[in-house]
């Protein structure tokens, strides 16, 4: 288990402990103690002093309005501070990885072939922000390295940080895992799921109904004689079930529409 939680800005107090009590809820059990990247940073420090001593990765003095400025929002970063910091009068420095050049491919176990050219389409990316927190690329490779992580399996919408994930792997000497991507829950007209619309949090106390939900979503629908039935009994028939080419040539699952007369809270966030 791990609770990924290295932008403390972001944090909601309590939302980490809800997660873990919603998994248990759900019959989800865990081995070991709750690892927190908040309190790992030992490890990357690590990792980024081996890439240093290699001249693989340099500080940036840049901040996301000089790189607008130079390409626009969504613009790779165009490698200003390549060769030094271009703002000597930076009173906070971000760390960069040297991106290799070239495309990367990535086998996916539902997706096929994935490829991006993470130099172009990224640049260099950060390793270690102004702030101090660790970037979620660093840290998850090197978090999955030391939990032996085998299988990721995450939303589709978090392949194309595969390839640089892969890439620091590889600069590392670490282990690459399998991967697989899911399609995303939407609402019924494709909408990405929000607070501001109907979307409504996981009722744990309603754990056994929510699970036989989710599963008819993953196309791995329990019989009738199991729908409902305790989480245990449904999760031990589902692994046993699960096809994940079920899923294939799908990039999102719909929500069911709500049924009639039935009343939508937007505050239930």
């Amino acid at each position: 288990m791990r609770i990924e939680d290295v932008d403390r800005d972001r944090e909601v107090p309590g939302a980490a402990d809800d997660i873990l009590r919603t998994l248990e809820a759900f019959g989800l059990a865990w081995d070991g103690p709750v690892l927190r990247q908040s309190e790992r940073g030992a490890p990357y420090a690590a990792a980024l002093d081996r890439l240093l001593a290699r001249g693989a990765a340099y500080p940036c003095s840049c901040t996301r309005g000089d790189i607008a400025a130079v390409g626009g929002p969504d613009a790779p970063y165009p490698g200003t501070c390549r060769n030094g910091p271009a703002r000597g009068d930076a009173i906070s420095l971000a760390w960069r990885w040297r991106v290799p050049p070239g495309p990367v491919t990535v086998e996916d176990r539902l997706q096929g072939v994935l490829t991006q050219d993470v130099a172009g389409a990224v640049g260099d990316f950060v390793l270690r922000r102004k702030d101090g927190f660790w970037s979620y690329q660093l840290a998850v490779v090197v978090d999955d390295a030391a939990q032996e992580v085998t299988d990721v399996v995450r939303g589709l919408d978090l392949w194309d940080n595969t390839p640089r994930q892969v890439l620091l792997q590889q600069a590392l000497g670490l282990p690459s895992p399998r991967y697989l991507h899911l399609p995303l829950v939407v609402e019924p007209d494709g909408a990405k799921l929000a607070k501001t619309r109907r979307s409504v949090p996981v009722d744990a106390a309603a754990a056994p109904r929510e699970l036989t939900r989710v599963l008819e979503l993953l196309r791995t629908a329990p019989p009738a004689d199991l729908a409902g039935a305790p989480v245990r009994e449904q999760l031990d028939w589902a692994v046993a079930e699960w096809r994940p080419e079920r899923l294939r040539g799908l990039a999102t699952l719909p929500l069911p529409a709500p049924r009639p007369g039935l009343p939508q809270d937007p505050s239930r966030v």
